[in-house]
């Protein structure tokens, strides 16, 4: 199984796949004018914006959603993984996915709120909305659509819990400092597993907005704990900072663990981390109550910066100045071409992250890690659900009933439970196969908008356009040109019909 598994994920992660993602956003990056540099401001002030009603959430609700998806296990397990298998120089392309996937990543969530719609009291979209609504490709729709479910409801949310297993072991497990006698580490994976399902339940069966107030108040709180650990790590160890910085740089050309395998585990390890062209910002981007569907496209441009360019630079740092890390080359297979810790350390799990903390800050900063990973895990586990339930929701117009969403709900508990307890390596694998085919379907579908429509470009100009002249920002798709954002369309009919 565990080789079928391989030989598929070599084929959905081939060349083909991490060059398109980087061209993608190359691509947007121009045709934007670098607006993830431009913006930047704006940006950071609209994180605030105070919008929100009894159908949608503010757009810091919505990028504390989205961030629960992004900062998860690959801004701390990722991260290991990738300097372990591509070397330092995995991070510098880690940083040129974030630069260009920001603007990715603010085409992708303007399109989910242009094509958004208002279901059962809630506003709803995503890759499947508007490759329906702007493209009139219903099979494509359908294909994300199913393609997202089996990624989020059953991929990928085994990956979250099996790092927080491997942060148990690391933490509880034989030769760490970190003594208890509540018993063996196995007994406290299965108390982790409980304490996760439980609450999981409880939030997952209240919707969005009972997820959107819970990560609102964890992702921040944990990131900004996550990063003053890495300052501290860094302020310490100022004087090797330069070198650190030299390190990475050089070594993504030269790498020592081979040039491509930087680039693909810094590509793969980025997308994972970030999400940017995965197609699953959208979905939260899409819930948000905005004036004007740029505003949350930025934003969500903004949340590609904090995920890869602070937390994962914060890992990386923290690994590297700390030399808690071995590379495996990957011809012959499983030879070290650095070893600095024990062989027996599990490259592809958050053991780096926890050993590099550990050596600063002892038994506090391993364990510290592993309740961060607690938190960020569960925190992307909920993400995974809602991007799960929002594409269901757009399968109910052809197949009625609410049955699918509860065996959705039951199918990724179970998946959280199967994670927990199996393989890492293979359970990476899985998660890769699942970011991957989203990545194809959306990356393939929001360039193919642009060339149809080019939607997200025109609201960018029209927003750039409306600030210029300063009073009340408004969306009219029709003055633009844009088609089927029947959202919009009655929304600024009622306030015409408001204002008379």
């Amino acid at each position: 199984m565990e080789a079928f598994v391989s030989a598929v994920n070599d084929v959905v992660w081939s060349n083909a796949l991490i060059y398109l993602c980087l061209g993608a956003g190359l691509f947007y990056s121009v045709l934007t004018r670098f607006a993830q540099v431009r913006h930047f401001k704006e940006m950071c002030k609209l994180l605030f914006s105070p919008n929100t009603s009894d159908k949608g959430i503010s757009s810091f609700q919505a990028l504390a959603v989205s961030l629960s998806g992004r900062v998860g296990v690959g801004n701390i397990a990722g991260v290991a993984a990738a300097i372990g298998f591509g070397g330092p120089g995995a991070i510098f392309w880690m940083w040129v996915v974030a630069f260009l996937g920001a603007s990715t990543a603010y085409a992708e969530s303007t399109l989910g709120q242009i094509y958004k719609t208002e279901e059962n009291g809630q506003y709803r979209g995503g890759p499947a909305y508007y490759f329906d609504r702007c493209l009139g490709q219903k099979w494509l729709a359908v294909l994300f659509a199913v393609s997202a479910i089996i990624a989020c409801g059953v991929f990928l949310p085994g990956v979250q819990a099996n790092a927080v297993g491997n942060a148990f072991t690391q933490v509880f497990g034989n030769g760490n400092m970190v003594s208890t006698s509540f018993g063996d580490v196995g007994s406290f994976k299965l108390v982790a597993l409980a304490i996760i399902l439980i609450v999981l339940a409880f939030i997952i069966f209240g919707g969005i907005k009972r997820i959107a107030n819970f990560t609102q108040i964890v992702v921040p709180f944990m990131a900004l704990g996550y990063i003053v650990l890495a300052l501290i790590v860094v302020f310490l160890n100022l004087d090797k900072v330069g070198d650190i910085f030299y390190l990475i740089i050089s070594d993504a050309f030269t790498a020592q663990a081979g040039f491509g395998a930087a680039i693909g585990w810094g590509v793969k390890r980025g997308i994972y981390s970030n999400e940017a062209g995965q197609g699953t910002g959208p979905h939260a981007a899409a819930a948000a109550e905005v004036d004007h569907p740029a505003q949350q496209g930025l934003v969500q441009a903004f949340s590609v910066y904090v995920d890869t360019i602070f937390v994962c630079t914060a890992t990386a740092l923290m690994i590297l100045i700390t030399q808690q890390y071995n590379i495996v080359g990957e011809l012959p297979a499983g030879q070290f071409i650095v070893q600095n810790v024990d062989a027996a350390t599990e490259v592809g799990s958050a053991a780096f992250t926890q050993m590099a903390l550990f050596s600063v800050f002892g038994s506090f900063g391993q364990a510290f890690v592993g309740i961060a990973l607690f938190f960020f895990a569960f925190t992307t586990i909920l993400a995974y659900y809602f991007i799960a339930e929002t594409n269901i929701a757009y399968l109910n117009r052809y197949f009625k009933g609410s049955i699918p969403l509860v065996i959705v709900k039951f199918v990724i508990m179970f998946m959280v439970a199967y994670g927990m307890v199996n393989n890492s390596g293979y359970i990476w694998t899985i998660g890769d196969i699942g970011v991957g085919l989203m990545a194809w379907i959306n990356i393939l579908g929001i360039l193919a908008i642009f060339f149809v429509a080019k939607p997200a470009l025109l609201c960018l100009s029209d927003y750039e356009e409306q600030k210029k002249k300063g009073g009340k920002i408004i969306f009219d798709p029709v003055k633009l040109g844009i088609k089927n954002a029947t959202f919009w369309e009655k929304r600024l009919e009622k306030q015409s019909k408001d204002a008379e």
